[in-house]
């Protein structure tokens, strides 16, 4: 018996009544995943002139074509914003002037490139500086995936901030696939911030991560427990990690009351729920884990990290 389109395509719809919770039928149109990807990669041109260009960025050209490409993604992205807020208004008046509140918060956004740049200069610092692999800053900036993972999040952030709903995790979620790190936008993430090799790293949406931290692949820093589901949103719910911490692969670090102490190490494949002093080093000898402090010379010099 051949089964024919009708009957498939009636069977379908008749799963839309039955199933109804993954439907968007006659909602607000939502902001467009595809649009926003290139409205993305048109933003990492404009902190980045002349690395992601088909063609020579000559600088007697330059404003011209930033403003140009300015106009386009504000355009493009106010569209988005303006979706976003009927989907989701970020405060009372936002339904009665949706368009005004999309270009004011579009604005307010685009306002920042300028202290992104700044911030971004400071993490590619770090990357060369912490990588004796690394050739050039050029290098690093073309073809280290964190570079692109943390310009991205860094950009979210600033959207998450304005309360802006799904654009930043629209965002994050397509470096993640890109680059292999997750790194949600609701994260604050100080400067001269490195991941190195990157892939499998987790940062969730409450950690507080401070100035001068490296990472290596496989770190989660994360929740302790989600059992209690949406019961936890806005509840700080992921670690704080301290100035000058080096973090090594494999390390999990959970909670939301954990606070890993400035100019701390911690080892590979370490689990972590509790605090961490100031200048620790936090290793497994043998099969337990130790904490000992780097300013003890005697138990300094045994563990050279």
């Amino acid at each position: 018996m051949q089964v024919k389109i009708t009957d498939l395509t009636d069977q379908l719809i008749a799963s839309y009544a039955s199933v109804g919770g993954i439907n968007h039928l006659d909602g607000t149109n939502l902001p467009c995943k595809n649009g926003i990807v290139g409205i993305t990669n048109d933003l990492l041109q404009l902190l980045f002139p002349g690395f992601f260009d088909n063609k020579i960025t000559h600088s007697s050209e330059i404003k011209m074509e930033t403003a140009l490409l300015m106009d386009s993604v504000a355009g493009r992205l106010e569209d988005e914003i303006s979706k976003s807020i009927s989907y989701n208004p970020p405060n009372e008046t936002s339904e009665n002037n949706t368009r005004g509140e999309a270009k004011e918060l579009t604005l307010q956004f685009l306002s920042q490139l300028p202290a992104l740049r700044e911030i971004l200069t400071t993490d590619v610092d770090a990357a060369f500086d912490g990588d004796p692999a690394a050739k050039s800053k050029e290098e690093i900036i073309v073809s280290y995936p964190f570079i692109e993972a943390i310009s991205v999040q860094r950009m979210a952030h600033v959207l998450y901030k304005l309360e802006i709903a799904l654009l930043p995790r629209i965002m994050t979620e397509w470096a993640h696939t890109r680059t292999g790190m997750d790194l949600h936008p609701g994260a604050k993430i100080g400067d001269h911030f490195f991941i190195d090799h990157g892939t499998g790293c987790v940062i969730g949406e409450t950690c507080e991560i401070g100035n001068h931290v490296k990472l290596y692949h496989g770190v989660t820093i994360g929740a302790r427990s989600t059992s209690e589901g949406q019961q936890l949103a806005g509840v700080k719910r992921h670690p704080t990690i301290e100035d000058h911490v080096t973090i090594y692969p494999g390390a999990t670090i959970l909670g939301g009351e954990t606070i890993i102490g400035a100019h701390s190490t911690i080892g590979g494949n370490v689990f972590i729920m509790d605090s961490v002093s100031p200048h620790s080093l936090v290793i497994y000898d043998g099969l337990d884990m130790r904490v000992l402090d780097k300013q003890e010379k005697r138990k300094a010099s045994e563990f050279q990290i």
